[in-house]
């Protein structure tokens, strides 16, 4: 299966594959990223608790890593992680912490759940099985960010939140800024109960088209939410132009042959990563 299409480039070096937006490799001379794919590869650094895993899993973590990492031709020491805990905060990095090993499980990203860096060298990562996934690139300022916004995420405007800190730490010009959106669930999946449905439709009250994002299933009263479009709306009335909103249009769980996806696996389900890196 190719992932290909407009957007992004679904690329295979030997075992390990990945995919690139087209859109940021026009500046492959700054900047390196990859959305990875593969469910025999698995990210997954800690526990939801922050406990450490078993040492098996967390090898098979640091050996997916090297390997995709590898593959884009970065060091992977140079990995800074979030804990990811599905809230709003959004940090700067501008150093690591480990210098002979990935910062991976640091009291300093706890509770946090996106990063900003101007600083060459350093790999932003997140993960997701499911989860939006959003890289930032102002090509202008060099300032790249790399933010998780699951549902929760995305209740909370993170995706604002990342911007707003890009415009006030660095001084980025959000009409220069580029939005990619990775692989993750689609409106086609996103089921959720009447709770959830509320609290969307509270919260975007403001958005065009409303009856659109948010969708009743009848009979069975559920109904299916577009996050993604929601994302795509905020970040524009926010001053992102359209055209720097580029979205990978890859569903989790209709690919779950090739990514993993919590809704699909349940428990004991895999991580992808996103990963960007300035030069």
């Amino acid at each position: 299966m190719n992932l290909s299409n407009e957007n992004v480039l679904h690329v295979k070096k030997g075992d390990i594959e990945f995919l690139q937006f087209r859109k940021l490799l026009d500046y492959k001379d700054i900047l390196t990223h990859a959305y990875s794919l593969g469910i025999n590869l698995n990210f997954r650094t800690s526990t939801v608790n922050k406990q450490k895993l078993p040492e098996a899993e967390y090898k098979k973590a640091i050996e997916s890593y090297k390997l995709l990492c590898n593959s884009i031709d970065i060091n992977y020491i140079n990995l800074v992680k979030t804990n990811q805990e599905h809230t709003n905060c959004v940090k700067i990095v501008y150093d690591k912490i480990n210098k002979d090993k990935p910062d991976f499980n640091q009291k300093k990203y706890y509770n946090t759940d996106g990063l900003i860096t101007n600083q060459k060298n350093l790999i932003l990562s997140t993960t997701n099985a499911d989860c939006i996934l959003l890289l930032f690139f102002d090509p202008i300022k060099k300032v790249i960010a790399n933010t998780h916004s699951g549902w929760k995420g995305t209740l909370q405007r993170i995706a604002i939140k990342t911007v707003e800190k890009m415009k006030e730490e660095f001084g980025c010009n959000l009409q220069d800024i580029i939005c990619c959106i990775c692989p993750s669930i689609r409106k086609c999946h996103f089921e959720v109960e009447k709770e959830v449905k509320n609290m969307f439709e509270h919260e975007f009250k403001d958005l065009e088209e409303l009856d659109k994002i948010i969708e009743e299933k009848v009979p069975n009263k559920k109904w299916n939410i577009d996050t993604i479009l929601i994302n795509k709306k905020i970040l524009e009335q926010q001053g992102l132009k359209k055209e720097n909103i580029i979205d990978s249009g890859v569903c989790s769980v209709c690919n779950s042959n090739l990514i993993h996806s919590y809704r699909v696996e349940k428990q004991g389900y895999g991580l992808n990563t996103a990963l960007i890196e300035l030069k």
